[in-house]
């Protein structure tokens, strides 16, 4: 058993790296996904440029258009006078933001009293439009701190000289503090790519199990494998345990990558994420071998194999976060063995986490890879007898 097995591993090793179309996948995929995720998608908004309109043209308003250039947040692109103008550099996309001083800001200011600061945001893409209002709502407030504490110390001054005594106390003030765990720079990146770790196992080790299978449908050389002495449980084995190996020279080329080049942090154990991979690649294969009981040809188990990943894919949580999902979609992620692996990579990564905090997501993926494994192989089973 062990020479007929060792056998079928050698010849499917020896097809996989002769075809054009099998060795592409082995490399192509996990190097462009990297690289495009790695520096094309990216949600970060380091640097916003901005419109200017000043209708009140005081020093208080420049010094505040100072806070704004001084933020590093931000430059300024355009200057408005009117309306018109202002719409312009929205429409023609050339600015993300209008931030404009309505006229009586400077007066407001001095007198102490409440104004105010229009921010106009572009929110064709939302995520941006987000951030740059965060961004300009903490330079205005910053501002305003400073303001207030400038006029209340005037007040006080003022008091003081006229009546002997100060008029009226300081405000206590509470300051906010910030900690981000795991990701305390909030690059996006570093959120996505331990995801393409993710997406390429899956989609490679799914489809190339289940054209390996078809292929010998569609060459015809299923029945000369059928009539040697290989029986059938050898031939599943010689035609997955291949691809176990593929799956786990993807982990190690897209990790090595990823610390290498984009820097992205690995914070827990390499060991638990070997584990996890190989649980996962229960999954995979199990449904490699359902979507080449249902194809007959390489073509129709490539489009199987979009119509199986597209869903995993999208209800993972790579790109949308679950909880943002509707409920009843939440619910239906629980169903998606994807979405488990997919918080064991990043947990890893980004967490440092352990088998202590992963055992369930650990456990969920053994469930689904025996139970989709076992019945895959029954079919399998009696497709060859």
């Amino acid at each position: 058993m062990r020479q007929r097995l060792r056998a079928i591993i050698r010849k499917e090793f020896i097809q996989a790296l002769r075809d054009p179309r099998m060795r592409s996948m082995l490399f192509i995929p996990p190097l462009l996904q990297l690289l495009v995720f790695g520096y094309a998608v990216n949600l970060d908004v380091d640097t916003a440029t901005i419109a200017w309109m000043d209708q009140d043209r005081t020093p208080q308003s420049r010094e505040l258009r100072a806070a704004f250039e001084g933020s590093g947040h931000f430059t300024i692109g355009a200057l408005p006078d009117d309306e018109h103008a202002m719409q312009a550099v929205l429409d023609r996309g050339q600015v993300d933001a209008v931030i404009r001083v309505l006229p009586g800001f400077g007066r407001d200011i001095t007198r102490g009293r409440a104004t105010s600061v229009q921010v106009l945001l572009d929110g064709t893409n939302s995520n941006t439009a987000s951030l740059i209002s965060g961004y300009a709502g903490q330079v205005i407030a910053r501002y305003s701190q400073a303001a207030s504490g400038d006029a209340q110390r005037a007040r006080l001054v003022g008091g003081t000289m006229n009546a002997g005594g100060p008029v009226s106390l300081p405000l206590p003030q509470v300051v906010t503090r910030t900690r981000v765990w795991y990701n305390p720079d909030l690059k996006s990146r570093n959120y996505f790519i331990p995801g393409v770790v993710v997406n390429i196992i899956t989609l490679v080790t799914l489809s190339l199990t289940a054209m390996a299978i078809v292929r010998e449908k569609e060459i015809g050389t299923m029945e000369q494998l059928m009539v040697t002495p290989i029986r059938p449980m050898e031939l599943i084995l010689g035609k997955t345990l291949p691809f176990v190996l593929v799956g786990y020279w993807d982990l190690v080329l897209v990790t090595s990558a990823a610390l290498l080049i984009f820097h992205v942090p690995f914070n827990g154990s390499f060991a638990l994420l070997l584990f996890a991979s190989l649980v996962f690649l229960l999954t995979t294969l199990g449904a490699g071998l359902f979507i080449s009981t249902i194809s007959r040809t390489q073509q129709q188990a490539m489009m199987a194999t979009t119509l199986f990943f597209q869903p995993f894919f999208m209800l993972s949580g790579f790109t949308f976060p679950i909880r943002n999902m509707p409920e009843g979609v939440q619910w239906l992620t629980y169903i998606n063995p994807v979405r488990y692996f997919m918080e064991i990579v990043r947990g890893v990564f980004l967490q440092g986490a352990g088998i202590g905090t992963l055992w369930p997501q650990v456990a969920a993926l053994a469930v689904f890879g025996t139970v989709v494994l076992g019945l895959s192989i029954n079919r399998f089973h009696k497709q060859l007898e």
